[in-house]
């Protein structure tokens, strides 16, 4: 980390070793500069299609030079996602599909290959409310909370104000991390979400057991910096947590510590999940939901309507007499 600190960069990026290695981090190089400046995605999906286009580089071994690349054909990419298929769920492999077009696509408006091959790419089709999102029972998250609360270190009195705006308000990972002390209005009793996928900001009551979370971690946790985001690391240098996705690892320990060993997602976005439940146990309109959870379109939220599988279940049709197996 001091490293890192110091060069802004560690390890330092390997030195190619050979001609192919080093045409291939510039075709590496040269896509991540279109992404940024001609499809304008984030870093994090940049780095995302970056990786997926060095695995697929790497793979075509001596085929991917600079000759061999202009000759590549379906089958290439059949067997490159048959291997693919083999450590990936269905989701996953959707994903590398996905990314792996978007390359095939840049190689072939650049002149790197002489065809299209990006209706080649063949991956798993994921059919709309498929699965039924993972969520937390309410007993687990009293449980989680109650153990959180009881470790009074500043990673505890941390990870505790972090659980409390998972929990109560139904956040994105993102969200929390993204909180700036600003954002915190104490006279108003008000706290002020930018959600990170709409870009849109909404104001939430400030909740008397979340504030008091905040305002303790905050005075006796928190280490000094002149950061302005809430969350910090525990850890010198005192930084802010990078994206939404440095929550996990806090999250799973918590659940972990606490006894609780949920069956899918163990990360903050189950206690999103369990708060949408919540509140449709709660009878809540599904409009004043979506404005809770901070979403824009009523189709984002119609996905949650499948947590309420108590209710679904009392309205469920008999099977008729006549349908055998």
């Amino acid at each position: 980390m001091l490293l890192r600190l110091a060069r802004g960069q560690w390890p330092p990026a390997a030195v190619p070793s050979t001609s192919l290695e080093a045409f291939h981090r510039q075709i590496c190089e040269e896509y991540a500069s279109w992404l940024r400046d001609f499809r304008g995605l984030a870093p994090e999906s940049r780095s995302d299609r970056c990786a997926e286009a060095r695995r697929f580089l790497v793979w075509l071994g001596e085929r991917g030079n600079q000759q061999n690349l202009l000759a590549i054909s379906g089958t290439d990419i059949d067997v490159y996602m048959t291997a693919r298929a083999k450590s990936q769920r269905r989701i996953s492999l959707k994903g590398c599909g996905t990314r792996l077009r978007d390359f095939l696509r840049y190689l072939h408006n650049c002149g790197r290959v002489t065809r299209d091959l990006a209706a080649a790419v063949i991956c798993p089709t994921l059919y709309a409310f498929e699965s039924i999102p993972s969520l937390l029972r309410p007993e687990h998250i009293q449980a989680v909370l109650a153990k959180t609360r009881q470790d009074r270190s500043r990673t505890g009195l941390r990870d505790y104000a972090i659980l409390m705006l998972l929990s109560t308000y139904g956040l994105r990972a993102g969200e929390v991390t993204a909180l700036q002390l600003g954002d915190v209005d104490w006279q108003k009793e008000v706290l002020r979400i930018r959600h990170s996928k709409t870009g849109v900001q909404s104001e939430l009551p400030l909740l008397v057991p979340v504030g008091d979370a905040i305002l303790d971690y905050l005075q006796k946790g928190r280490p000094r910096t002149p950061e302005r985001r809430i969350f910090i690391r525990a850890r010198a240098p005192y930084r802010p947590f990078q994206s939404g996705a440095s929550l996990y690892t806090p999250i799973q320990r918590r659940l972990a510590a606490a006894g609780v060993e949920p069956a899918g997602k163990r990360g903050p976005h189950a206690f999103r999940h369990a708060r949408a439940a919540s509140l449709l146990r709660a009878a809540v309109p599904v409009k004043e939901i979506g404005d809770i959870l901070g979403h824009r379109a009523a189709a984002s939220t119609a996905a949650y309507l499948k947590l309420a599988t108590e209710d679904l279940r009392s309205i469920a049709l008999e099977i008729p007499v006549e349908v055998t197996p």
